[in-house]
């Protein structure tokens, strides 16, 4: 880990009332010393504020005021300088131009979060969680990274981590000091009941992941349909804007159109596709190529009906293509002659062109996926995709650990995958390190960060 001192500009570039310019490592008292006219920062007291101006040559380039933190109490654990200045992007541009010309050297994305978490004042999902927070879209999204943030994570994983090492450490002495009368013998009949209890708890966690993720991320929700059932209508109805075009013409959607709503503090984000039919159009059928695509990918399907018209052939297609999906049929045209001639399991019927029984269709769609009450006081969730990738696993290796115990393998075959299921869970928290993982991890951060 390299001490050299970084620099970056760490507001938004465009006009504003202030920007903020930061800069960490050894040398910043000295890089200061050489620009900044006012008192001497190597001399004062840690996280105290201090006016000043920062000159190039015999010319002012601002007037700032310029905050000290001192290490290891800070941010980084290093030595930290904070330039509040005007906020116009040349003269934060020139402020930083500046401090690299003495010595600094430009930041790279994420480099503050990651010297935090290489000096050991943060851990790994602490760091994910501040990115979180800077990208959070709503109330539930921004409680649950501040508790990522707090360190509830971290302590779930690390009690995990501590548990499964319980189950390591007692068959290690098994294998290395079986003469031991003292130590307890881990037989099948002991180890199999240690293993299925902590797999219900990786399945709690799961669980409970799964309705962090929808309030993290949002649901990827597809609307589907025959041409000209009222799916664009749909979309402007949730809306409540007319984003896409509506007309009575059959195939006017020939692309994906895409909008975002709040329903009771869950992110929807949707997309209106083509109408799904066989048709001899080129364009229109790459637009129904993608919409079978996005069908895959969803996480909810609106699949809109008219109920005007009988239920056709492409009709039946589509339901029996979505059948095993997360899926609300929409039976739309409410306010016309009913033609359909069937009910469907979980359906809203509604006219989106009156916007008659909207708030209906947004109520399902919130009890399909918040079933109960959200404990985001006393619940941790976790909502981080790689955390539930790498908790995923877990549970898999588990489940081997499992199957050999139950099979009655050696139990250092056991043994094997419990520390692959140990070493995931350092993963989660950074105490399994690996380097091509925080590089990626970092580059999605923005500079100066």
């Amino acid at each position: 880990m390299s001490n050299d001192t970084i620099a970056a500009i760490s507001t938004a570039l465009g006009q504003s009332a202030i920007s903020i310019v930061r800069m960490s490592g050894e040398d910043v008292f000295s890089i200061i010393g050489n620009v900044f006219k006012g008192k001497d920062l190597a001399t004062v007291d840690s996280h105290t504020i201090h006016y000043g101006k920062l000159i190039d040559g015999a010319q002012i380039v601002d007037e700032v005021l310029i905050s000290v933190f001192r290490a290891p109490r800070t941010f980084t654990t290093e030595d930290m300088l904070e330039i509040n200045c005007h906020g116009g992007p040349y003269v934060a541009k020139k402020i930083l131009e500046l401090l690299l010309t003495h010595g600094a050297r430009l930041a790279e994305k994420g480099e503050f979060t990651e010297r935090a978490f290489l000096n050991g004042r943060i851990d790994l999902t602490q760091a994910e969680s501040i990115m979180d927070i800077v990208e959070a879209r709503n109330d539930y999204s921004l409680a649950l990274a501040n508790k990522g943030l707090d360190g509830k994570i971290y302590t779930l994983v690390k009690d995990l981590r501590q548990r499964l090492l319980d189950i390591i450490a007692n068959i290690e002495v098994n294998i290395d000091y079986p003469e031991y009368e003292d130590v307890e013998e881990l037989t099948d009949e002991i180890l199999i009941p240690k293993i299925e209890d902590l797999m219900d708890k990786i399945g709690d966690v799961l669980k409970k992941a799964s309705v962090g993720k929808v309030l993290k991320d949002g649901i990827k929700t597809v609307i589907i349909g025959r041409p000209n059932v009222g799916k664009s209508s749909v979309l402007n109805a949730l809306l409540r804007e007319d984003k896409a075009i509506v007309t009575e013409i059959r195939g006017t959607t020939r692309d994906i159109v895409e909008g975002e709503i709040n329903i009771g503090g869950i992110i929807l984000n949707l997309i209106d596709t083509a109408g799904i039919r066989d048709s001899d159009d080129l364009i229109e059928n790459i637009g129904i190529e993608k919409a079978k695509n996005l069908i895959k990918e969803a996480e909810l399907i609106l699949y809109v009906l008219n109920n005007n018209e009988p239920l056709s052939e492409e009709d039946t297609k589509l339901l029996d293509m979505t059948k095993h999906k997360k899926r609300i049929v929409i039976i739309n045209k409410i306010d016309l002659e009913s033609k359909i001639g069937r009910t469907f399991e979980n359906s809203v019927h509604i006219s989106a062109l009156n916007r008659t029984n909207i708030e209906k269709l947004e109520e399902r769609i919130e009890t399909m996926f918040l079933e109960g009450d959200i404990d985001l006081a006393g619940e941790t969730y976790l909502s981080n995709a790689r955390h539930i990738a790498k908790m995923k696993q877990v549970r898999r290796n588990l489940e081997d650990a499992l199957a050999s115990a139950q099979d009655h393998l050696p139990v250092d075959m056991v043994e094997i995958d419990l520390k692959t299921a140990w070493d995931a869970l350092g993963e989660i928290i950074g105490d399994t390190k690996d380097a091509a993982l925080l590089d990626e991890l970092f580059s999605k951060f923005c500079l100066g960060k």
